[in-house]
């Protein structure tokens, strides 16, 4: 009888205990009234005065937005230049189906052309296995519209990394000809 006692007395002592313990604070509206004013503490800057934009500087070179702006245009000319040096470009695909079995191969393209007739399914062979890819996307951010329509109707459907050919490609040489005959 010792032993159920002691436990009834601990079980009221921990019953009475908790119940004293009574939530800190009066609530929500605890702080509703609260303002400090930090403005003393703050950093303040002197105002910037604006510069005048000058039509030209005496070595030739246009200064302000404008030298900014051909400096671009020169810059981005120039990535265009490189970039159509270049045959192939690395981008994104959609691969629908990888597997050996052709039939099925034209099965899937098929049932994408069913599933939306705008979307192009581009079957290639790679010995020994066949591939159906759906689009040329320069990041994944594109891909992903397209993406989750298939992904729909094709369930081991995924976007990959793949390298693409340039459709308006052409050698250095061809273009050193183009322009000769200009």
């Amino acid at each position: 009888m010792g032993l159920r006692t002691i436990g009834l007395a601990g079980f009221a002592f921990v019953f009475f205990a908790c119940a004293s313990v009574k939530k800190g604070g009066s609530g929500d509206n605890a702080f509703a009234n609260y303002n400090e004013n930090l403005s003393e503490n703050r950093i303040t800057f002197p105002d910037i005065p604006t510069a005048s934009v000058t039509e030209e500087t005496g070595n030739g070179a246009a200064s302000g937005n404008l030298s900014v702006d051909e400096d671009l245009d020169y810059a981005l000319s120039r990535f265009s230049e490189q970039n159509l040096e270049e045959r192939y470009y690395s981008g994104f695909t959609i691969l629908v189906y990888s597997g050996i079995d052709r039939e099925l191969a034209f099965k899937t393209r098929n049932d994408i052309y069913k599933v939306n007739e705008e979307i192009k399914p581009e079957m290639q062979y790679q010995q020994p296995r066949y591939l159906v890819k759906v689009g040329k996307y320069v990041n994944r951010i594109e891909a992903q519209a397209t993406y989750f329509t298939l992904k729909e109707h094709f369930p081991t459907a995924r976007i990959i990394q793949d390298r693409f050919e340039r459709e308006n490609w052409k050698k250095k040489e061809e273009l050193n000809d183009l322009e000769r005959e200009n």
